[in-house]
């Protein structure tokens, strides 16, 4: 199962415990799409394939009409991604793959090939330009570009060799080689790249990556971060999926925290300092909330 499945399968669950709540959900969400269906809104008011991503995917987790036409007619202006960066073309093959398609197979084949320019020496993928070594973000979103458009990245394995490079001494990953300090969000994406590639998660970066929940609910970016947030929550939660006595753990305080980020205009804040309201934050709201359904 690829990711975005994975985790809209998850997702699905957090009506569970929205209950009627769920409408106010797919309201926001439906008033973040621009006009004539073009794409769902940025922070800044502008239509973003990275912001469609989460809008297209919250309301197919929450099992409301997407406007499908409206939305293929727009992508359909991004071709096979000539002229996007490296997080927009995954986010192009993620849009079309929710939406059922769209993209012919030389365009997919196109598109991968665009992906692969992206590529690091050491095997991995990077979402910066002309860098030597992979990232975990990286190498966890390409991974998933390729699932989207039916395909494999060539040598995958060596992508597994990157992700060694990114361990850190404290027994999680980092975004980039020889950090002292791993971070929650990349050690999340390599126990959940480990978990796709069938190969056994190293167990202490599963303990790790349980050390960073707060016993008041949350989980840190890094150590020592001064506040939770919710995509290092929910990311984290996805991560620890077939964990059930990490997942236990943290449940009811993790529910608290989620909480306190509620809105009732319907969407999720990205953490206590946080004044403003997104497709992507209010979607990984309803992941972190489908996980603890569970």
């Amino acid at each position: 199962m690829s990711f975005r499945l994975e985790m809209l399968q998850v997702a699905r669950l957090a009506p569970k415990l929205l209950g009627e709540s769920s409408d106010l959900v797919a309201e926001f969400l439906r008033s973040r799409l621009a006009p004539c269906g073009a794409g769902f809104l940025d922070r800044a008011d502008r239509p973003d394939l990275y912001y469609t991503v989460f809008g297209i995917e919250g309301l197919m987790a929450l099992q409301k009409d997407v406007p499908t036409a409206t939305l293929q007619e727009w992508l359909a202006t991004y071709g096979d991604g000539e002229g996007l960066d490296f997080v927009h073309l995954s986010c192009l093959a993620r849009c079309w793959a929710s939406l059922g398609g769209g993209l012919t197979l030389e365009q997919k084949q196109t598109l991968a090939a665009r992906l692969e320019a992206w590529r690091t020496p050491d095997g991995g993928y990077h979402q910066s330009p002309g860098k030597k070594n992979g990232s975990a973000y990286g190498c966890l979103i390409a991974f998933g570009a390729y699932q989207d458009l039916g395909l494999l990245p060539p040598d995958p394995f060596r992508i597994a060799q990157c992700m060694d490079s990114l361990e850190t001494p404290d027994g999680a990953w980092s975004n980039e080689p020889s950090m002292v300090l791993g971070s929650t969000t990349a050690t999340s994406a390599m126990i959940s790249l480990y978990r796709t590639m069938q190969l056994p998660a190293p167990p202490a970066s599963v303990d790790w990556l349980v050390r960073q929940c707060l016993p008041a609910g949350g989980f840190l970016a890094v150590p020592g971060a001064p506040i939770p947030d919710l995509l290092s929550t929910a990311v984290a939660l996805h991560a620890l999926s077939n964990q059930a006595d990490a997942v236990a753990k943290v449940k009811e305080p993790c529910l608290d925290f989620i909480d306190s980020l509620w809105s009732a205009a319907g969407g999720f804040h990205g953490n206590w300092t946080d004044d403003m309201l997104d497709p992507e934050y209010t979607y990984y709201g309803l992941l972190a909330l489908g996980h603890l359904a569970l």
